[in-house]
C-alpha cells in the first residue's frame, strides 16, 4: 500500500548551502524575533482560505461577464481587456483582485492593476502599474522592425505586445533570448523593442537567481511519499512538492528514492544530503506562507513546485524559473558547497510568490525590490523556523560560505559592507544590479524591525546607520513582515520603484496599525533614513 505525506525523522545531512543568484536570508535557532508584541488591525490582515475556495474566487472573478463589468467601471477603452492573475481576500470581507491587461488581443507589458472592493463589493480604489491612457493608432506591426529569433538554444519568436511600463504605450515586439548566461545559469532574457523604429526600450531577467541529516539545519524531519522498500522525497502535505536529482546535468533528472526512509549523512560526499536541505528549506517555507501569511502555496492555489539539486558541474549558484515552476541549486566549488541552506530555499521559492503577486520586473528599481523581497522575507521564514543549527539572522547566504572567508553574501543592517550593495537611495540606483539595489529595501526593513544603531538579536550584533542621523526603534519582525507582504500582494504592481514601495509600505501599515500609529510613523522615519521620499 502506498503511503502519502507521511512524515519521518530521517538521519539526513542536507547540503542546505550557498545562495542563489536572487539573494538569500539565513536559518534560525529557537530564538524570537526582536519586538513583537501585536495590535494588528486583524480585519486587514489575509483571510485563510482553502486551495479550492481561493480557485473558486479566482475563477468567479475571471468570468467574461465580470471582466467586463469591472474593466467598465474602471473606465476602460473598448479594446482592453482584463486577466485575473491573483486574488487575496482580507478577514474584514475585502478583495484585492489582480488583473494583467491586453489591448486588442496583445499583452500589455506594464498594464497590470490591482481592483480592491469592500465586502459588499464596491470599488474603493484601483492601484495601476502605469497610469497612462493605452490608446495605439494600429496594432498592426511593420515586418520592417520584426526582430529575427535567436539561434540560442531555447529561445522564441518574437510576438507583439503593448509596452507601457515606461512611457507613452507603444507598439513594440517582446523576444526572449534563450541559452545560458556568463556563470552557466539559464538564460531567459526578454528583450523589448519599438515596432516603428526597432530600438530597444527595454530588457530583463526571468530567471530569477535565489527523519534525516542535512548539511547546514542537522537532523530534521522530513515529509516523504511511499512505502516500505521504496520511498520518494515527495511531500503530499505539501502540494506534493518534488525533490530531484539531475546528477550535475542541466535538464531532466529523477526524484530522490529511498529505501529504508533514512536520507543523507550530513555530507556532500552523499547525493541525498543536498535533497535533504532543498527538501526541508521548501517545507519551511511552504509552512511559513501558510501559517503566517495564510497562502496556500506559491500561487495560493496548493499546487507544490520543484526543487532540483545537483545542477551542473560547479555551478555556484541557484536560481528560480517561472517557466519549469522549479527552484534549481548547484553544488558550488568543487561540488561540496551545494547551495541548498534555508535561505537559499526560501529566497528562490519567495521569487515564485513576487511573480505570481506583485511581477516586479526583474530590472531597474523594481528588479531590486523583487531581490529584496526574496530577502526580506526569507528573513522571516528562518525566524519562524528556529532552527537551532541555522540561527535566524538579517545576514544572506553566510551558512554556504561562497566568498570563502566565512563572510554573508550581503548584511541588511549595512548593505553596502558586502562591497556593492546599496545603503540609500540614489537617482542612480536603477542602474545598479539588482542584487546590489536590493541593499536600499533590505536596509529599510532592518530599520524598520530593528532599529538604528547597535543592536542585539539572537546573539548576533549589528550596527545599522541612516542617511539623516536619525534615530530609529525597530517594531518587530513579525509587524515589520506582515507590512512588507501586504504590500507587496495588495499594492504593489509590476512596474513599482522605490518611491511607489514607500507608498505601498504606508497604505500597508495604515489598514494593519491605523494612520496614527507607530507603525506608520516608522515605516516613513525607516524610508527617510535610506533617503527614499
Amino acid at each position: 500500500m502506498r503511503t502519502l505525506s507521511k512524515k519521518h525523522r530521517i538521519s539526513a545531512f542536507a547540503a542546505a548551502a550557498a545562495l542563489v543568484a536572487a539573494g538569500v536570508t539565513a536559518g534560525t535557532a529557537g530564538a524570537s524575533a526582536p519586538g513583537d508584541e501585536n495590535t494588528v488591525n486583524a480585519g486587514a490582515l489575509p483571510a485563510e482560505i482553502s486551495a479550492a475556495e481561493h480557485t473558486k474566487l479566482v475563477k468567479a472573478a475571471d468570468t467574461k461577464d465580470a471582466k467586463a463589468a469591472t474593466a467598465k467601471q474602471l473606465g476602460l477603452g473598448e479594446k482592453e481587456q482584463l486577466e485575473v492573475k491573483d486574488l487575496v481576500r482580507n478577514q474584514d470581507g475585502t478583495t484585492h483582485t489582480r488583473y494583467a491587461r491586453t489591448y486588442d488581443s496583445l499583452p500589455v507589458l506594464g498594464g497590470d492593476l490591482v481592483v480592491h472592493e469592500s465586502k459588499s463589493g464596491k470599488i474603493q480604489r484601483v492601484s495601476k502599474s502605469t497610469k497612462a491612457e493605452i490608446k495605439l493608432a494600429s496594432t498592426e506591426a511593420s515586418a520592417e522592425h520584426k526582430p529575427t529569433t535567436p539561434k540560442a538554444k531555447d529561445s522564441k519568436a518574437p510576438r507583439e505586445v503593448v509596452w507601457a511600463a515606461k512611457g507613452k504605450p507603444t507598439l513594440a515586439w517582446e523576444t526572449v533570448v534563450g541559452g545560458k548566461q556568463d556563470d552557466g545559469t539559464p538564460n531567459e532574457l526578454h528583450v523589448i523593442t519599438d515596432a516603428k523604429t526597432g530600438e530597444k526600450l527595454y530588457e530583463y531577467q526571468a530567471v530569477r537567481n535565489g527523519t534525516g541529516e542535512s548539511q547546514y539545519s542537522g537532523s530534521v524531519e522530513l515529509t516523504t511519499s511511499g512505502s516500505e522498500g521504496k520511498y520518494t522525497l515527495t511531500d503530499g502535505d505539501r502540494g506534493g512538492h518534488e525533490t530531484v536529482n539531475l546528477n550535475n546535468g542541466e535538464s531532466g533528472g529523477e526524484v530522490f528514492t529511498d529505501e529504508d526512509d533514512k536520507w543523507g549523512d550530513g555530507t556532500p560526499a552523499d547525493p541525498q544530503t543536498a535533497g535533504v536541505d532543498a527538501h526541508y528549506g521548501a517545507a519551511l517555507t511552504w509552512d511559513y506562507y501558510k501559517n503566517v501569511h495564510k497562502r496556500d502555496g506559491i500561487r495560493g492555489d496548493g499546487e507544490g513546485a520543484t526543487s532540483r539539486v545537483h545542477y551542473g558541474d560547479n555551478y555556484a549558484n541557484a536560481f528560480w524559473q517561472d517557466s519549469c515552476f522549479c527552484m534549481t541549486y548547484g553544488d558550488g566549488e568543487n561540488n561540496e558547497h551545494p547551495l541548498t541552506s534555508i535561505d537559499v530555499a526560501a529566497h528562490e521559492m519567495t521569487h515564485g510568490v513576487t511573480s505570481a503577486t506583485a511581477g516586479l520586473i526583474y530590472s531597474g528599481e523594481s528588479g531590486g525590490l523583487n531581490e529584496a523581497t526574496s530577502d526580506i522575507l526569507a528573513a522571516g521564514v528562518e525566524f519562524s523556523a528556529e532552527n537551532k543549527e541555522d540561527v535566524a539572522d538579517y545576514f544572506v547566504g553566510e551558512e554556504i560560505d561562497l566568498n570563502g572567508d566565512g563572510t554573508p553574501l550581503r548584511y541588511m543592517d549595512e548593505p553596502s559592507k558586502d562591497g556593492s550593495s546599496l545603503d540609500y537611495w540614489s537617482e542612480s540606483a536603477g542602474n545598479e544590479d539588482v542584487h546590489h539595489s536590493s541593499g536600499i529595501a533590505n536596509h529599510f526593513f532592518f530599520l524598520l524591525a530593528v532599529g538604528s544603531g547597535k543592536q542585539e538579536v539572537n546573539g548576533v550584533q549589528y550596527d545599522s546607520p541612516t542617511a539623516d542621523g536619525s534615530t530609529i526603534k525597530g517594531i518587530g519582525q513579525q509587524k515589520a513582515e506582515q507590512i512588507w507582504f501586504k504590500a507587496l500582494t495588495e499594492e504593489m504592481t509590476s512596474n513599482t520603484d522605490y518611491a511607489d514601495a514607500r507608498k505601498a509600505t504606508v497604505t500597508a501599515a495604515t489598514g494593519l496599525y491605523g494612520a496614527d500609529s507607530e507603525e506608520v510613523k516608522t515605516v516613513e522615519a525607516a524610508w527617510t533614513a535610506v533617503k527614499v521620499s
